[in-house]
């Protein structure tokens, strides 16, 4: 197995940082790897903000639902799904892009973002730093907009943690390859498989957690999903222009 595959397979979400600063050569070498991966019609619908500045990074531990490790980790970054310049490339040739009302645009920002994301990942743990991705950059999206100066036509997707692991992390184990992989076609779930990876989640969890917690991977499934997580998603793709108008036509 070539270290390319070994440092993705031996991926850990990192929670504790050192405060030992990222090396500008290394954050650069990090962008670089998120911007070089490939894109739909290579749009480059990703942009990557940079957040340093301590007092910057607690403002957005707050935002993201007081999660500390965004304001300990030296380097936070913001990923968003970025149409604001394609819609600057139509203003100029007086074009609109109706795309843009199409939900489709959602899944294509998305998409590009997360692929932007694993590498960024990719590279900064192939340079001995930690990374945990937070999604809760969207539980407030319209405050990180305003705070960022986002414009028309850009929204948060992702934040990134990035620092020097302050401890060792146990690999949470993942569904069987055979869940994850489908051979020709798509293989639903058996309750049997589910129930034996629920107890082995659940002896994981009672391990790391010294016994104090025994959760189910079904159980925490469910109780993030049983309701609309984030309750602003749908104000902030109004107020930056995503209409999503076709599913409304269709519905």
């Amino acid at each position: 197995m070539n270290e390319v595959i070994q440092t993705m397979m031996n991926h850990r979400s990192c929670r504790q940082y050192s405060d030992k600063p990222v090396p500008d050569d290394h954050l650069q070498a990090i962008l670089h790897a998120a911007q070089w991966g490939p894109s739909w019609i290579h749009g480059q619908q990703v942009s990557v903000i940079v957040i340093r500045e301590p007092n910057e990074r607690e403002l957005f531990a707050e935002l993201v639902g007081g999660q500390a490790h965004v304001a300990q980790a030296p380097i936070f970054l913001v990923f968003c799904a970025d149409f604001h310049r394609a819609a600057v490339a139509a203003e100029a040739r007086g074009k609109f892009l109706a795309a843009l009302e199409d939900v489709d645009a959602l899944m294509v920002g998305a998409t590009d973002v997360g692929i932007a994301l694993s590498n960024a990942i990719t590279a900064a743990e192939s340079l001995g730093l930690g990374t945990v991705p937070i999604g809760g950059i969207r539980r407030q999206p319209l405050r990180v907009i305003e705070t960022l100066q986002l414009p028309s036509y850009v929204i948060p997707i992702s934040g990134l943690c990035i620092g020097y692991p302050e401890e060792t992390v146990e690999q949470k184990p993942r569904l069987p390859l055979d869940v994850f992989t489908h051979d020709g076609r798509y293989e639903p779930l058996s309750q049997k498989t589910l129930a034996a990876y629920d107890e082995l989640i659940s002896g994981n969890t009672k391990q790391r957690t010294g016994g104090a917690t025994t959760t189910t991977w079904s159980d925490r499934l469910i109780s993030f999903y049983e309701q609309p997580y984030y309750q602003e998603i749908v104000a902030m793709l109004k107020q930056q222009g995503f209409t999503c108008k076709n599913v409304k036509e269709e519905g």
